[in-house]
């Protein structure tokens, strides 16, 4: 984080163990389309913010795979919520 800006947003990398934990537990019970994180960049308020670029595999007859990015929110306290997906 050293060479984060304040409030601004990390460079993307590999996701860590501790990333992949918050991921993990935001997306327990979510159904439909199946998320691989490849990367991720971090923003630090209020508690801290996870964008995850993901590789997305909806659960169809055909399947397809596309990318997206998962935007999650990790309060100092409680457990952390996805905010977005959005599709590329």
């Amino acid at each position: 984080m050293s060479n984060q800006i304040l409030g601004g947003w990390s460079p993307y990398g590999k996701p860590t163990a501790g990333d992949l934990k918050i991921f993990n537990e935001a997306l327990a019970g979510f159904v439909g389309v199946k998320y691989t994180p490849e990367k991720v960049s971090t923003q630090v308020v209020a508690g801290m913010n996870y964008r995850f670029i993901c590789k997305a595999e909806p659960s169809t007859i055909e399947p397809l795979q596309y990318q997206a990015t998962v935007q999650i929110y990790a309060p100092l306290k409680g457990k952390p919520f996805i905010t977005h997906i959005t599709p590329h």
